[in-house]
């Protein structure tokens, strides 16, 4: 009786070392376990959509500027760009001050 006892109090302890050991046990059903990695998987692929349309707006954007740039770095519009004078206006400046 007492080998039963010593036995059976070892077989509990094994099940529970065995049943804490794997922490990564997942007990949802493996419908569930998939639609969740597809809803993850969904995720980053939205995710890499979006920085790559990011990414080519900025290249857009980076190249408009340059462009923009040497328009302005013209002989054409040098006048009005150089031009100091009493018609600049500042418009950061307060309006009061501008009066003066």
């Amino acid at each position: 009786m007492r080998r039963f006892c010593i036995s059976t109090l070892a077989l509990v302890f094994l099940l529970i070392g065995c049943s804490s050991s794997d922490p990564d046990v997942d007990l949802r059903p493996q419908a569930v376990r998939s639609s969740v990695c597809q809803d993850h998987m969904n995720l980053h692929n939205r995710m890499d959509a979006v920085e790559k349309t990011v990414e080519d707006t900025v290249e857009k954007l980076e190249e408009e500027l340059v462009a923009l740039l040497d328009q302005i770095e013209d002989p054409q519009w040098s006048p009005l760009v150089d031009s100091v004078g009493p018609n600049t206006v500042d418009i950061l400046e307060d309006p009061e001050h501008r009066k003066q």
